[in-house]
């Protein structure tokens, strides 16, 4: 029985205070508040750096039991050496993340434009190499990739394709692994994203999304996150996501 996963793309963000958030509320209480709220987060900084394990082991120990982590590849694999020489840095990466057992979520691969059809082949490799005990994502942001080739390969490695709100990328309805990622990013020309508010109306996006994942959900896992370009406030993103599933169950 397939398990539906909706939280936001972070939740260090100190202009969620007074609108989600408790305005007394410390930065460092944050991911367990969070936790009570949502039963999943995509963690962004694990882009930037790998991360160190007392704060994988902190963020273990700060939610309960089912809540789940999906974390980015530090892009000195995916955007600095496109997946060429990186052997040790995955290892210690994957070593790292296995501190939070039960609570790891899938892992997310995430390309710039430049990555195009070319790299298909280090793609391939990759995949290969990579240990069968986690769940793995990619999210490609060059349409010259979108074809059977790159659809074969992730089917063949059970790996996710990234379904994705961004106005850059077109609408994929591709399965090629046993469980949906969706990452709802929205559009960084048109929303600020720091105002702690709604700054554009997205209700029938959402709902649009709902009727979109219905057929698959039960069956699958889903794992559904919203950045802060998607309506300016992914809470609320979360909540009305929640409620429309509900209305159409």
């Amino acid at each position: 029985m397939g398990k539906v996963y909706v939280g936001t793309i972070g939740w260090s963000y100190n202009f969620w205070k007074g609108a989600f958030y408790p305005v007394k509320l410390p930065s460092p209480k944050f991911l367990s508040f969070y936790a009570s709220q949502f039963n999943t987060v995509e963690v962004d900084n694990t882009f930037y750096r790998i991360p160190n394990p007392q704060a994988l082991l902190k963020w273990k120990q700060q939610t309960p039991d089912g809540f789940i982590f999906s974390l980015k590849f530090p892009q000195l694999i995916t955007h600095i050496k496109m997946l060429k020489d990186c052997q040790r840095e995955t290892s210690l990466f994957l070593e790292r993340v296995k501190l939070l057992e039960q609570k790891l979520g899938p892992l997310l691969l995430q390309f710039p434009p430049s990555f195009g059809k070319e790299q298909l082949p280090a793609l391939s490799s990759f995949l290969r190499d990579l240990p069968m005990e986690h769940r793995y994502v990619v999210e490609v942001r060059n349409k010259s990739l979108l074809t059977e080739s790159l659809y074969h390969v992730l089917e063949e490695n059970n790996v996710a394709l990234v379904w994705v709100d961004s106005p850059t990328m077109p609408s994929l309805e591709n399965v090629t692994s046993v469980f949906l990622y969706v990452r709802l990013e929205g559009d960084r020309k048109k929303v600020a994203g720091t105002l702690g508010k709604t700054e554009l109306d997205r209700g029938k996006d959402i709902e649009f999304w709902t009727k979109k994942l219905k057929p698959h959900i039960g069956g699958k896992d889903v794992f559904v996150y919203f950045g802060k370009y998607f309506s300016g406030y992914p809470p609320l993103d979360v909540k009305q996501f929640l409620d429309y599933l509900s209305q159409n169950q």
